[in-house]
């Protein structure tokens, strides 16, 4: 994986957040809730409620708006977690039997967060709160405290957990700037999980003695009976298609430098078992979520995965529901014997595979050893005969690159690899990462705007090409790629396999229209892009409503009238491949070759493109 984000971003992964040191107020404290009396007066001591309000931030772009969306698309299982071990916090009545606790929870991607109502609802519940920002990411922190800071005004405690701060005091040896400012301004640190945690953390919220810092990254808990990730079917239905999430396991053994979950979520894996899955479908079920994703970073090394996908098939045939995942795997998932067709049985039906780059050389310098490029089209093949949906990342920024190069490794992919969605992001030295910790001990200049590490921007400088040259290939990668020839040979590509061609249409529009239209990431995207005039970065002028609300009519039908366009276009070419491949007048039509659905094992030869052996980059390289 490119990222320790889903999630989409995708980078989606398990973070929790915690709280914070003593609440600020005007006037004298209460001795057991630790807010100021002035908050409590006029309420009933008798039954009080203490507020948890759960915020996943998003991050600004380039024009300083927050990225917001009517629907979302990649939901963030940080917040299902964190939600799950309040809940039971909650019914454990761990705050004592007159204290109600209240959770709300907010993905900022799809709600514009109500700072001002948040404060009056925990002021008015007389028995406190605690705000929580949670999996907060290295590009959504500066958002993070630009959010904590009106909370903070008004004597509430705020706390900020989730990659960022994980990964910094895992990697770095002291506390980089950002994270000491936070800490000044009076908001808690929380590194690690918060499984076995957060019923401590609570009650010393209450009581108003926590700590400005939790560092937990030593003692990763186990998984196995923990609360199961939830989000109440209000918040999930911000997002595009009612999905579920859950992390059926964490952690990962292989030894990516670019990655950083295997320095915030460990190296030893760690793992739910069936039960666990079990009860959550049948739970959530009765909320209609049937979708999932699975934010495992890699599930096939889920030594549980053959258990669970056998209990998710039983309970499908049991309810007679058709339960659909996606899974994020390895390219060498497809060797494990049975991994494959069990995961379509369990309704599997699209898989994220991080192919990273086709460069032997560049995988090698980012220790990338377990993937063996002259396997990935009998990996993606045997994904096309079951007719999963593949979806591929591939970094573009390695050492050995070139403007060229990439240009050239994109189009060999094209010809090769009968892959539906290729995602492409910028190589990111991520804070804890053993990139950015390599770079920061060398004294590498780095992108200081936190908010820059998204994956699409350029951070840090190239042996081989300029800012600008990265950059303007990054762009360029999704144009060759989502070429309208190249979506015609995928179209009749996966036709031959018996899967609809509406597929790749589908795809096309949300992949490519996301990056092309609204210059957001796809991990980032969703369904119509949502600004709010006075959300805006500090530093950026808050613009006159004369002028921003007719720009921004102006800017929504320029983008979504070339969006129309563009889909019309793909949607003729889609009916025309549907009508040429499909069987009519009881006549099947020719079947559909190209190279990358010839059996590899036939064709592989010591020149092909695709072997390690016959890699002109690899050569290149080595001679060097």
């Amino acid at each position: 994986m490119p990222t320790s984000q889903p999630s989409v971003s995708h980078q989606p992964r398990s973070q929790s957040a915690a709280s914070s040191p003593e609440p600020r107020g005007n006037g004298p404290r209460n001795s057991t809730s630790g807010l100021p009396t002035d908050i409590l007066r006029g309420t009933d001591k008798a039954r009080r409620t203490f507020h948890v309000v759960l915020i996943k931030p998003s991050h600004y772009d380039d024009q300083g708006y927050v990225i917001q969306w009517r629907r979302a698309w990649v939901p963030s299982n940080s917040l299902a977690c964190l939600y799950g071990l309040m809940q039971e916090a909650r019914e454990r009545q761990v705050l004592g039997a007159d204290i109600d606790i209240d959770i709300h929870a907010y993905d900022e991607t799809n709600t514009v967060i109500p700072v001002h109502r948040i404060i009056q609802r925990i002021r008015r519940g007389g028995g406190g709160g605690l705000i929580c920002l949670v999996g907060v990411q290295s590009n959504q922190f500066p958002r993070a405290l630009d959010l904590a800071r009106p909370f903070r005004a008004a004597g509430l405690p705020v706390a900020i957990g989730g990659f960022h701060v994980s990964g910094c005091l895992a990697m770095l040896p002291e506390l980089p700037p950002e994270l000491r400012t936070a800490m000044d301004e009076g908001i808690t640190l929380f590194a690690g999980e918060g499984e076995g945690r957060v019923i401590d953390l609570l009650r010393a919220a209450h009581a108003g003695t926590l700590q400005p810092l939790y560092d937990f990254m030593d003692d990763l808990p186990d998984m196995q009976g923990q609360p199961l990730p939830f989000l109440p079917p209000e918040v999930v239905r911000r997002y595009s298609t009612m999905p579920g999430t859950f992390d059926a396991g964490r952690g990962c053994p292989f030894t990516c430098s670019f990655c950083t979950i295997i320095n915030v979520q460990g190296r030893r894996s760690r793992y739910r078992d069936a039960d666990d899955v079990e009860r959550l479908l049948r739970a959530n079920l009765a909320h209609g979520i049937r979708q999932y994703f699975i934010t495992d970073d890699n599930f096939a090394r889920n030594r549980n995965w053959q258990t669970i996908f056998e209990r998710i098939a039983a309970v499908r045939e049991e309810l007679g529901v058709r339960f659909s995942f996606t899974i994020q795997v390895d390219t060498m998932c497809h060797t494990l014997p049975g991994f494959v067709e069990r995961a379509r049985q369990a309704g599997v039906s699209r898989v994220f595979i991080g192919l990273e780059n086709i460069n032997p050389a560049n995988l090698q310098a980012a220790g990338k050893k377990q993937n063996k490029i002259a396997n990935y089209r009998e990996m993606l093949l045997t994904w096309q005969r079951a007719r999963v949906t593949t979806l591929c990342g591939y970094i573009l920024g390695f050492p050995g690159d070139t403007v060229e190069s990439i240009r050239a490794d994109i189009e060999l992919i094209k010809r090769e690899l009968p892959l539906d969605v290729l995602e492409f992001f910028c190589l990111t030295p991520l804070p804890g990462s053993a990139d950015h910790q390599t770079l920061h001990k060398a004294g590498v200049a780095l992108e200081p705007d936190l908010n820059a590490y998204d994956l699409e921007h350029v951070c840090t400088t190239h042996p081989l090409m300029t800012k600008a040259e990265w950059l303007g290939i990054y762009r360029e990668a999704w144009d060759i790629f989502y070429s309208r020839d190249h979506l015609e040979r995928q179209m009749r590509r996966i036709a031959t396999f018996g899967r609809n061609p509406l597929r790749i249409m589908q795809t096309a529009l949300q992949y490519y229209g996301c990056i092309r239209f609204e210059g957001v990431h796809p991990l980032q995207g969703g369904f119509f892009r949502r600004k709010v005039r006075t959300q805006r970065r500090p530093g950026f002028p808050t613009e006159n409503p004369l002028l921003f609300y007719p720009r921004r009519i102006g800017e929504f039908l320029w983008t979504y009238s070339r969006f129309l366009v563009y889909a019309f276009g793909v949607w003729r070419l889609y009916r025309r491949v549907r009508a040429e491949t499909r069987p009519k007048d009881g006549r099947v039509p020719a079947p559909y070759m190209d190279t990358a659905l010839r059996d590899p094992g036939a064709q592989r030869t010591e020149d092909d493109p695709l072997d390690t052996k016959g890699s002109a980059d690899s050569a290149l390289v080595a001679a060097k």
